[in-house]
C-alpha cells in the first residue's frame, strides 16, 4: 500500500454533531482508506496515504465542517502504518481523560421538520424526530463519550429501521443518539389532575384547556414551562395569581416566524437569533394593537418571543385551535429550580397547571431558556443556557482545575479545562435549598463529564453567598474576588484584555472592600487586581437588601440625602404603607440605625421610578429599572441620548463630578433639586435626564482617569449594562472620543457572569 500512516485528532464540538459521517464521506470521497472514531479527546482519524492528499484532506476538515460543529484543535502526527482495504466508522474507545467537548441542547431542523409535516412519511407528528443536526445533547448524557448507552434513550431499543439510519454513515441519522421513531421511541401523554393519561390524543386533550383560558405544564428539553393562552387576559391573570408572579415579563412561543413579525418589530439581527439552532428568548419591541395581552409583560415596552424548537412544540402549536403564540414560562415555584421528572411535577406543579403533556423521556440535567436583547451594535445575553451551555468559551489563561463559584443571584458556576471556559447553564438564584442541591449536582456533573478535578476555588467576598459558603466548605484553595472587579474581568476575560483597562461597574449590589454596599463603581483594573477611582455618590439604605424590594424607601433616604431636613416628600411616598411606616424609615436613615451607605446605582434606579411615582415596590428584580428605561425609550424613539439637549445639560453641568474622599463621585444630588423644583412636561422627561446623568456622569469621571493615567480602553459590565439606553450611550461616547469601549457579548454582563470573570482572575493569580 501506498503511502505513510497519519493520525489526525480533531478538538472542539465533534461529538453528537454528525462530524464522524462528515469525515467518512470526505474520506470516501477523496478515495482514503482508514477509520474515523470518537474517544475522549474528540474525534481520531487514521489514514495511509500520500502527505498531499492528507494536506489536502485537513484542510476541507475545517472549511466544510457540519454546521454544529466547532474545530478548536487539529494535530496531524504521523502514526503506524494500518493494514486499511477501506475506509470505514468504528465504535468510539474509552481509556483517557475527557477532552472533547459537550453539545448543548439544538432546536428542530428544517430537514426532521419537513418529515414531521410530511403524511408520507414514517416520523410523520412524531413528536421525538431528530437527527445528528438537531435534538437533545447536554441535558439528556450521563457520561462521555456521547453514546447511547450513557444517554437517557438507553431504555429505548431501536427498531430496525431506525438501526439501520443509525448504521449508515450516509444517513443524516448516522450514530444520531436520540435517534427513535413512533414504533420504538419515547411518546407523549396527557395527565389531568386526578392523574389519569390519555395517550391517543395527548396534544389535543391540551390545547382544549388553553382554548378554555386553562393552563398546561409542558415537557420540554430541558425542563417543564407552564403554558397559556398569550391572547388571554383571563388565562394570564390566573397564571400570575397561581404563581405569585403579579408583573414579572412572561416569555412567549410562537407559531412560526410569520407570527412573531406580526407581535414583534424584528430586524435582521432578531431574526437571525429566533431561527437559528440556539433557539433562544428574545427580547423585542412589542407592536401596538397585535391583540396580545398587555398582561404579558405590563409597564414595560419589551415582549420576550421565541420560535418551537421542538417537534413537540411545533406539533402542540399546529393543533387546530391552538393559539398562535403561547406563554411559556418556567415550570418551577418560585427560586427553585424547573421540574424535570414527571412525578416531581405533579407534585411540585399541580397547584398552577391544570393538566400536564408530558413525555416519557427522562431529563437528565434542568436545563432553562436562553435570553438575549438586540440593540443596533448587535445583541447580549440576559441569560445563557439552553442552546449555549455548557459549549465552551475560549479562555485567555492556559490553565485547568479552576472551579469559580459565582455569584448569589442569577448564579452560573465555570470551570476552566486546558484553556477552555465551561460555564454552566443558569442556575437561578442561591437562597433556596432546592436550588443549593441543584447546583451542587450540576458542578459534580459537569466536572464529571470533564473529568476536571478542581484544584482551586474562586468566589465572592461576600461571606453570606451560598456560593461563597460552598466554595469554603470544599476545603480546596479559596481565592476571593470583589464583586465589581468580577463584573469587570468577565469583559476582559471574553475580549482577551491584559490590561490595565478603566472599568465602569454599574448593579444592585456587591460588597466593597470598605465593607460598604457598592454598585457604582469606576476601577482601574489588571488581570490580578484593582484600584477604585470613581463611584456613585453614597446614600443610605433603611432595612439594607430590604430596599431592593421596597424603592419607596431608597427615595426617601435619597431626599433626605439631598435635601436634608428641608426635604418636602411627595405624598405618594408619605401615604404608600401609611404615616407610621414613613416615619419609622425617616428615622431609621436619620439615626443611621440599620441603614448602610452604598454607592449603588440600582438602588439609585429604584429611588428614581419611586420619586417619580412609577414603582413604589419592586415584585420582581429590577422592575422599577426596566419600567424607567421603558419610559426612557419612548421618549427617544430611534436617538441616542447623547443626541439630546438634556444630554449636553448634564456633560456642561459643573455640578455633576466632584472628588471626595480622593475618588470622583457623580453627584446625583442636583438631579433630584432640579425633579422637585422644576415639574416634568411630560411622565418621561425625568427618566431621560436620569439616563443623561449616569451616562454623562460615568462617562465624564472614565474619561479624566484615562487621560490621567493614560489608559485607551473602557470596559462596562454590571447588571445596569443590560439597560439598551447605557449601553448606546457609553459606546457611542467612547466612539467619538477615540477610546476603546468593550462590552460583555457572550456572558451576561449582570450576575450570571461573575463566575467568567472570577475564573479570569484566579487564574491570573495563580500564573503570578
Amino acid at each position: 500500500m501506498e503511502g505513510q500512516g497519519v493520525e489526525i485528532r480533531i478538538r472542539g464540538i465533534v461529538q453528537g454533531v454528525g462530524f464522524r459521517p462528515f469525515v467518512y464521506r470526505l474520506a470516501t470521497g477523496l478515495g482514503l482508506k482508514g477509520e474515523v472514531s470518537n474517544n475522549e479527546e474528540g474525534v481520531v482519524v487514521r489514514l495511509r496515504a500520500k502527505g498531499t492528499i492528507v494536506d489536502k484532506f485537513s484542510r476541507l476538515l475545517t472549511s466544510r465542517c457540519p454546521p454544529l460543529a466547532r474545530i478548536d484543535s487539529v494535530e496531524i502526527r504521523p502514526a503506524a502504518p494500518g493494514n486499511f482495504r477501506d475506509f470505514r466508522i468504528v465504535k468510539s474507545t474509552k481509556g483517557g481523560k475527557v477532552a472533547t467537548e459537550i453539545s448543548p441542547d439544538i432546536a428542530t431542523c428544517q430537514d426532521c421538520l419537513n418529515e414531521i409535516l410530511d403524511p408520507a412519511d414514517r416520523r410523520h407528528g412524531y413528536a421525538f424526530t431528530n437527527c445528528t443536526n438537531c435534538g437533545p445533547r447536554y441535558t439528556i448524557i450521563k457520561a462521555l463519550p456521547y453514546d447511547r448507552p450513557f444517554t437517557s434513550m438507553k431504555s429505548f431499543v431501536m427498531c430496525k429501521r431506525c438501526q439501520q439510519e443509525y448504521e449508515d454513515p450516509l444517513d443524516r441519522r448516522f450514530h444520531a443518539q436520540p435517534n427513535a421513531c413512533p414504533n420504538c421511541g419515547p411518546r407523549p401523554f396527557f395527565m389531568d389532575l386526578s392523574g389519569e393519561k390519555d395517550i391517543d390524543q395527548p396534544l389535543e386533550r391540551a390545547v382544549e384547556l388553553i382554548k378554555r383560558d386553562g393552563i398546561v405544564a409542558i415537557k420540554g428539553l430541558g425542563g417543564f414551562h407552564l403554558a397559556c393562552s398569550a391572547f388571554s387576559d383571563v388565562a394570564i391573570s390566573l397564571l400570575r395569581k397561581r404563581k405569585n408572579r403579579p408583573f414579572k415579563p412572561l416569555a412567549i412561543m410562537v407559531r412560526d416566524f410569520k407570527t412573531a413579525k406580526r407581535l414583534a418589530i424584528i430586524d435582521q439581527n432578531a431574526k437571525g437569533l429566533l431561527t437559528s439552532f440556539t433557539a433562544p428568548i428574545v427580547l423585542l419591541k412589542r407592536k401596538e394593537k397585535a391583540g396580545l395581552s398587555r398582561l404579558v409583560a405590563p409597564g414595560i415596552g419589551d415582549i420576550g418571543i421565541m420560535l418551537p424548537y421542538t417537534p413537540l412544540h411545533h406539533l402542540l402549536l399546529m393543533v387546530k385551535g391552538c393559539p398562535e403564540a403561547l406563554v411559556m414560562t418556567s415550570g418551577n415555584p418560585k427560586d427553585e429550580p424547573l421540574c424535570t421528572s414527571n412525578d416531581e411535577a405533579f407534585s411540585r406543579l399541580s397547584g398552577f397547571v391544570d393538566g400536564f403533556l408530558m413525555h416519557n423521556r427522562d431529563i437528565f440535567t434542568g436545563v432553562d431558556d436562553s435570553v438575549l436583547r438586540t440593540f443596533p451594535g448587535g445583541h447580549y445575553f440576559i441569560r445563557r443556557s439552553r442552546g449555549y451551555a455548557p459549549a465552551p468559551l475560549p479562555f485567555p489563561v492556559k490553565a485547568t482545575g479552576i472551579l469559580a463559584a459565582g455569584a448569589e443571584l442569577k448564579n452560573t458556576f465555570c470551570l476552566i479545562k486546558e484553556g477552555r471556559a465551561y460555564l454552566s447553564q443558569h442556575i437561578g438564584n442561591l437562597v433556596t435549598r432546592a436550588t443549593l442541591d441543584f447546583y451542587r449536582k450540576n458542578i459534580s456533573h459537569l466536572s464529571g463529564l470533564l473529568e476536571v478535578e478542581p484544584r482551586v476555588v474562586a468566589c465572592d467576598l461576600h461571606p453570606d453567598y451560598m456560593s461563597t459558603r460552598y466554595a469554603l466548605e470544599t476545603s480546596l484553595p479559596v481565592i476571593r474576588v470583589q464583586h465589581h472587579f468580577a463584573h469587570a474581568a468577565s469583559v476582559m476575560a471574553e475580549h482577551h484584555l491584559k490590561g490595565p483597562v478603566v472599568a465602569i461597574c454599574l448593579d444592585g449590589t456587591g460588597l466593597g472592600t470598605d465593607r460598604t454596599i457598592w454598585g457604582g463603581e469606576v476601577l482601574i483594573c489588571t488581570k490580578t487586581g484593582f484600584e477604585r477611582r470613581g463611584r456613585l455618590r453614597p446614600f443610605r439604605l433603611p432595612g439594607g437588601d430590604a430596599c431592593a424590594k421596597s424603592p419607596w424607601r431608597a427615595a426617601i433616604s435619597t431626599l433626605l440625602k439631598s435635601h436634608g431636613g428641608e426635604a418636602t416628600f411627595p405624598a405618594h411616598l408619605k401615604t404608600h404603607k401609611g404615616d407610621a411606616a414613613f416615619d419609622f424609615i425617616r428615622e431609621m436613615i436619620i439615626r443611621k440605625i440599620n441603614s448602610p451607605l452604598c454607592s449603588s446605582l440600582g438602588r439609585l434606579f429604584d429611588a428614581a421610578a419611586a420619586l417619580s411615582g412609577l414603582c413604589l415596590e419592586n415584585s420582581y428584580e429590577a422592575q422599577a429599572a426596566m419600567q424607567l428605561e421603558a419610559l426612557c425609550e419612548d421618549i427617544l424613539g430611534d436617538t441616542y441620548i447623547n443626541r439630546t439637549d438634556a444630554f449636553d445639560h448634564c456633560l456642561n453641568d459643573e455640578r455633576l463630578i466632584r472628588e471626595k474622599d480622593r475618588l470622583l463621585e457623580l453627584n446625583w444630588v442636583p438631579l433630584w433639586e432640579n425633579m422637585l423644583h422644576e415639574a416634568p412636561k411630560r411622565p418621561g422627561d425625568f427618566s431621560l435626564f436620569f439616563h443623561c446623568m449616569v451616562v454623562a456622569g460615568f462617562s465624564r469621571i472614565s474619561e479624566a482617569i484615562c487621560k490621567k493615567e493614560g489608559i485607551d480602553q473602557v470596559v462596562l459590565s454590571g447588571g445596569c449594562m443590560q439597560n439598551r439606553v447605557l449601553i448606546q450611550g457609553f459606546l457611542d461616547y467612547f466612539e467619538k472620543r477615540g477610546i476603546q469601549c468593550y462590552i460583555n457579548r457572550k456572558v451576561p454582563s449582570n450576575d450570571g457572569g461573575i463566575s467568567l470573570g472570577q475564573a479570569f482572575v484566579a487564574a491570573n493569580i495563580m500564573q503570578n
